[in-house]
């Protein structure tokens, strides 16, 4: 399992992520505004208010009620720097 040590988000519905590994870079959370569990996040304020859950080692909001799996975050992570859109699972691309 991928462990995330430190995140930041930003107004533009971004999130950058780091990963116990060194992976780091930001991932797109914005088109998930349209779904219900997520509506919350209509106020930016509130998609900022992340932070990292030691225990679990991913990400969670202040509510309690958002959490993600933190081998899909880093998969997304590795899609959006290697420019692919689907890997099969558990094949990841090589860094350079």
């Amino acid at each position: 399992m991928h462990r995330v040590t430190e995140c930041k988000a930003s107004p533009d519905y971004k999130l950058w992520l780091k990963f116990e590994d060194g992976l780091e870079g930001s991932v797109y959370l914005g088109d998930l505004l349209e779904l219900v569990a997520f509506r919350d996040w209509r106020d930016v304020h509130r998609f900022c208010r992340v932070a990292v859950d030691r225990k679990a080692a991913t990400v969670v909001w202040e509510d309690g009620g958002i959490q993600f799996d933190p081998d899909i975050l880093y998969q997304d992570l590795l899609s959006s720097r290697t420019g692919k859109e689907f890997n099969p699972p558990g094949l990841a691309p090589e860094l350079e």
